[in-house]
């Protein structure tokens, strides 16, 4: 049904305009607290075959929605009812700001894939701070991906992570510092490791004062070299972090400017999770992120040593029920393999 309401109706229409409506929708759910329970009770996972536990957070399952879709930490709660594990919200700067000019988000729908050059526009990090806040209607694991506000020079980087990791990681079950959005203007060189480890250890140290400490992660480009990869991962390790998740969009596409997400970022986002594992072994959580859009996918991501993995794109073609039927899947294989837990499989295939 969503098939053909997507090809008949929704790919008609401006891709951010058909984004905010749905936005709009979940916050409606998210606000009407017998729905979203009743929602939650039929949607979520609820299998306990299912659970896993990461940097001391449990999750009630390992598939969950990546940063990108809520910016705004406006319907974490509802996204949580329609099946994610967990919800990533952001990426939030610590101040408001618009964005890149429209039309910034467009479908390759042939591919199964977006670009996106929205360049993280959001309300700032006080005003998801304020969102929060509030009393959680369902139960909602939320990490808080945070990056560079645009108009902040690379010298003050540092001050402005700052800024929003002590606005919002007191109120994060973990805190993610992105670096490797190609869609503002000198982010990635981030990545580097001379400026990745001041950047890292001043939100670590926000991080670590929290009153429940709050877990750590660095979030990647799946654009770097190998031995770039294997640089961030050696500092992540030194610097004490709690995991790593690779990979953000790409930039190594034909077409319009901006980040590739989807099906053709699957190959290299696997890469760089086995090139990580190999690197880290179990001493890190890695989370996956790239071209997942099925069971099948998170089932290889866990294999490979993932613990947690994300999607985002495969919602988009694969609706409303998208995380419910992953969900569901996953729990038929794991009967199939006579597995009591999904714990079973991580890592299994890694070197």
């Amino acid at each position: 049904m969503y098939r053909l309401l997507f090809s008949l109706v929704l790919c008609r229409f401006d891709a951010e305009s058909v984004h905010h409506l749905t936005v709009r929708a979940l916050t409606l759910l998210a606000r009407l607290p017998y729905l979203k329970k009743v929602v939650h009770r039929l949607m979520a996972p609820h299998d306990p075959a299912l659970r896993v536990s990461a940097f001391g957070v449990h999750f009630p399952s390992p598939f969950g929605l990546a940063a990108g879709f809520d910016k705004d930490a406006a319907c974490a709660e509802a996204l949580s009812a329609i099946g994610f594990g967990h919800v990533e919200v952001g990426t939030v700067t610590a101040h408001a700001q618009p964005g890149n000019p429209r039309p910034r988000l467009f479908r390759v729908a042939t591919q199964r894939a977006i670009i996106n050059r929205m360049g993280f526009n959001n309300r700032g990090a006080a005003a998801a701070a304020a969102r929060l806040r509030r009393t959680r209607g369902v139960p909602t694991v939320v990490g808080v991906n945070i990056g560079k506000t645009k108009v902040v020079p690379e010298h003050a980087a540092v001050d402005d992570y700052v800024t929003s990791a002590k606005e919002l990681a007191p109120l994060a079950d973990y805190l993610v510092v992105n670096v490797s959005s190609p869609n503002t203007p000198g982010l990635r060189n981030l990545q580097a490791v001379e400026l990745l480890r001041p950047l890292l250890e001043a939100v670590k140290q926000v991080a670590d004062a929290t009153p429940r400490r709050t877990p750590l992660l660095v979030k990647i480009a799946p654009d770097l070299a190998d031995e770039d990869i294997d640089a961030v991962a050696d500092l992540a390790l030194e610097l004490r972090l709690d995991g790593i998740i690779a990979t953000n969009t790409t930039i190594r596409h034909p077409g319009e400017t901006g980040g590739l997400s989807g099906r053709p970022l699957k190959t290299r986002s696997v890469a760089v999770l086995r090139r990580l594992r190999a690197r880290v072994g179990d001493r890190l959580t890695l989370v996956s992120v790239g071209g997942v859009e099925n069971a099948d996918d998170v089932w290889e991501r866990l294999l490979a040593g993932a613990t947690l993995v994300q999607g985002y794109t495969g919602m988009i073609y694969g609706g409303p029920l998208w995380a419910y039927r992953l969900h569901r899947d996953l729990s038929r294989r794991l009967v199939r393999h006579g597995l009591p837990s999904i714990t079973d499989v991580i890592g299994r295939t890694a070197p």
